[in-house]
């Protein structure tokens, strides 16, 4: 039994959904986005509630089930309420700076790093530490988010780097640490 595909999508007002055989097409205040769903997964409206079937107990079904039902609630959240990424630099002279569509980083590295968001995504500065990153596709921020992070992520012995807002960075040790 899946719990998560047995769950019904409840649609926001403003927000219409359309079925056309395997394509789904979700429209919103914030935009539109469509996936095509497995041929085996059934997709149905009820009222103003989503319901995804499976056709059998198969472990596959039951995986894809779960994974479909998953993909229309973020698409129904993403038109309507979009999503949010917050990315904070730790450390003497990290800092960020927005550029006319991306961000460029200056991290302590040999020559600055500007990273463009792809289409649909946008990418704010606030203050010199605090990148924000909004859209209404989170496959697509996260994605983005990640590969910020990617550029220097955490030391585990000093904490410095790119790290997501609320992140807690385990710190260890060190040398001195082995000479007790």
């Amino acid at each position: 039994m899946s719990r998560v595909g047995n769950k019904p999508i409840t649609l926001p007002q403003g927000v219409n959904i359309s079925i056309d055989g395997l394509d789904v097409t979700v429209k919103g205040p914030k935009g539109q986005l469509s996936i095509t769903v497995d041929e085996s997964m059934n997709v149905n409206t009820e009222g103003d509630a989503i319901i995804v079937k499976r056709p059998s107990d198969d472990n596959h079904h039951k995986a894809l089930h779960g994974l479909t039902r998953s993909l229309v609630a973020n698409m129904v959240t993403g038109v309507s309420d979009g999503f949010t990424q917050n990315l904070e630099l730790v450390g003497v002279g990290y800092r960020a700076q927005q550029q006319a569509a991306g961000v460029q980083l200056s991290v302590m590295l040999s020559h600055n790093v500007t990273i463009l968001p792809p289409e649909g995504v946008q990418i704010q500065v606030e203050g010199q530490n605090l990148i924000k990153i909004t859209g209404i596709d989170k496959q697509k921020v996260g994605q983005i988010a990640a590969q910020i992070r990617k550029v220097r992520p955490p030391n585990p012995y000093t904490g410095k780097g790119i790290r997501y807002q609320g992140e807690q960075v385990k710190l260890k040790a060190g040398k001195a640490a082995r000479r007790v």
